[in-house]
């Protein structure tokens, strides 16, 4: 009986010691480890391959563009830049071109997405007519998703590579770990700037308006023009095409022993024919 129980306690105190042993090696494996190569070896994270669903919040990106008459097309454009900071937008580009009341213009501006519609409705108020108007919608949903899910990966991955790099133990392997995370930072970085550019195109709607006037001021007659002016240049045209037929007169003069036999041996040959026929 006491032999058994010995042998039990022994038994016990031997399980004691080996499940931490399992459990630390469990650990280091699971945490990724630098070889003595210096070859990296995170482990490789979670893919998490989110897709949309039905009760997924929806991405839109969504823009307009019109083609207004107005009265005035400086004061137009103005009325559009209040238009957008009253509903706490702003200008993205605009420019005029032309003189007075024959100017032309565009201008661009970002408003919130959810007061597309209103604005719109306020940007039809200014015109004398409507030449054109077209809104158009993108679902981004897919790609916004995409882009969370695969930020998460690098992100995961960009904590792996640090806690590698508390283990490293000789340059080479620190040289190694620090480009990795070069990469996966650059790529954290675009992704980044990808998820902002989605978010705030989709919050923020785009609205281009193109401007012209109603009426044109323009006088029936050009400008500067002068009938003594116009006059003047017909002679000047005469003259210059009197220059240069006497010019060719005189080519024709001087190279006439050239062109002459040339000529004359031609019509020799043609009477010869006519005969030998």
């Amino acid at each position: 009986m006491r032999k058994i129980l010995v042998i039990s306690l022994a038994l016990l105190l031997a399980c004691l010691l080996v499940l931490p042993a399992c459990g630390g090696a469990k650990s280091e494996t699971g945490s990724g480890s630098v070889g003595s190569s210096g070859s990296i070896s995170p482990p490789a994270p979670e893919v998490d391959g989110g897709t949309a669903t039905d009760d997924t919040e929806r991405v839109i990106v969504r823009t307009a563009d019109m083609s207004l008459v107005v009265e005035d097309v400086a004061q137009a454009q103005d009325e559009v830049t209040r238009l957008a900071v009253d509903f706490q937008g702003y200008v993205v580009s605009s420019w005029l071109s032309g003189e007075e009341q024959d100017r032309t213009g565009h201008i661009a501006i970002r408003i919130p997405d959810d007061k597309l519609e209103q604005v719109m409705s306020e940007l039809r108020q200014l015109a004398v007519r409507i030449v054109s108007e077209r809104t158009n919608s993108q679902d981004v949903t897919e790609e916004y998703i995409d882009l969370k899910s695969r930020l998460n990966n690098a992100e995961a991955t960009e904590s792996q590579y640090l806690a590698l790099l508390e283990k490293a133990i000789n340059v080479d392997e620190i040289l190694k770990i620090y480009d990795s995370l070069s990469r996966i930072r650059q790529e954290i970085e675009q992704l980044k700037g990808r998820i902002q550019y989605l978010e705030r195109t989709s919050s923020m709607a785009l609205v281009s308006v193109q401007l012209s006037p109603a009426a044109t001021d323009k006088p029936l007659v050009r400008a500067g023009w002068s009938a003594l002016e116009v006059l003047k240049s017909a002679v000047r045209g005469i003259v210059t095409f009197g220059q240069w037929l006497g010019t060719l007169i005189i080519w024709l003069l001087i190279f006439i022993p050239v062109w002459g036999t040339v000529l004359g041996i031609i019509l020799w040959r043609r009477r010869k024919k006519k005969r030998t026929q």
